[in-house]
């Protein structure tokens, strides 16, 4: 009786830690974004004017390598985040702490846990697989404008996606650092249904213009199981929800970046409906670092012979290692 009451409490704490993850970020970002101006204009007026003048002073630490807690990585809570699915990560080459990476993550998913997991915490053991390496996931920078927020998702290694930010992590913060990116972005997360190997790179080459301008190698990262954490709904265009779903996705697109996604996942309880994910295993296996070399202005053809050089390497990641993770020998990447 006691070992299934331990199974069953563990389980609880798994499914507390995944299912706090969006809200919280969510309270944490109302809290100043309705207190700062409400107190504006009451007797705590300095506490609107202190938090904003921090903000100014501060303006600039999440672009310029912000400020990374281990502790805050290493919290119990993202071991329990990590079981609930559960997240691994797999090492298939060394890492050289005297060079610093481009981590390419593909694919997006619809709300990249495993990506989050892997590289956004230490749960899975990034700092013993690699050591020497210092990552930083890359985000939305909108993110960074909000109080709190900015100071919670900073402590976890995170930095935004924008090329001066990683510019600097790259070429300003000494060797051993490796910036990851999720190169579909939040337009792939339409592509994320389950079984599904779909991913946006044909015309994706910022990534690669970045390895030049730093001399960053360039490294494939390939995250199984990413697609099959929920299930999308996509409705016929001739219908009344296809005609909200599509005009709320464009809406969402215009004022937040964001792509709009229906999705379903399971309840509290494992046979239950929900917005949780399914209890799918998510396996990133990073795979060799290509070299790129330290370009300030790369020609055209520069950049996309070393593009081309790359989905080659991600094509042979993906070949290698399907079969052990669920998918088919037949099955291809689909490269869009």
């Amino acid at each position: 009786m006691t070992f299934g009451f331990t199974l069953d409490f563990q389980s609880v704490l798994q499914t507390l830690s995944v299912l706090h993850w969006i809200p919280l970020y969510v309270v944490l970002g109302a809290i100043p974004i309705i207190l700062v101006p409400v107190l504006l204009f009451t007797n705590y007026w300095m506490l609107s004017v202190l938090t904003l003048g921090w903000l100014m002073y501060d303006w600039k630490t999440h672009s310029r390598g912000g400020r990374r807690s281990n502790w805050v990585r290493n919290w119990t809570l993202w071991k329990y985040f990590r079981d609930y699915f559960p997240v691994k990560l797999v090492k298939t080459c060394e890492l050289s702490p005297s060079h610093n990476y481009i981590i390419a993550v593909h694919p997006h998913g619809i709300l990249s846990y495993g990506v989050f997991c892997n590289f956004g915490t230490d749960s899975t053991g990034f700092s013993q697989l690699f050591p020497g390496i210092t990552p930083s996931l890359a985000t939305l920078e909108g993110i960074f404008w909000i109080p709190l927020v900015r100071e919670y998702v900073m402590a976890k290694g995170i930095c935004p996606v924008s090329h001066s930010a990683m510019k600097y992590l790259l070429t300003e913060m000494g060797s051993g650092n490796a910036v990851v990116v999720v190169v579909g972005g939040a337009a792939e997360a339409l592509l994320s249904h389950p079984g599904s190997n779909n991913i946006i790179l044909k015309n994706r080459k910022g990534f690669v213009r970045l390895a030049f301008h730093t001399g960053a190698s360039l490294v494939p990262c390939y995250s199984f199981g990413e697609n099959d954490a929920h299930k999308q709904e996509v409705f016929p265009e001739s219908t009344w929800l296809g005609f909200f779903q599509n005009s709320f996705q464009r809406i969402a697109k215009c004022i937040l970046g964001l792509n709009f996604c229906t999705f379903h996942g399971r309840g509290l309880t494992r046979d239950s409906w929900g917005f949780l994910p399914f209890n799918v295993p998510i396996t990133a296996v990073v795979g060799e670092p290509l070299p790129i070399p330290k370009i300030e202005n790369p020609s055209k053809e520069m950049v996309d012979k070393y593009h081309t050089l790359y989905i080659k390497a991600l094509r042979k990641l993906f070949d290698e290692h399907k079969a052990r993770y669920g998918i088919s020998e037949t099955q291809e990447l689909e490269i869009l």
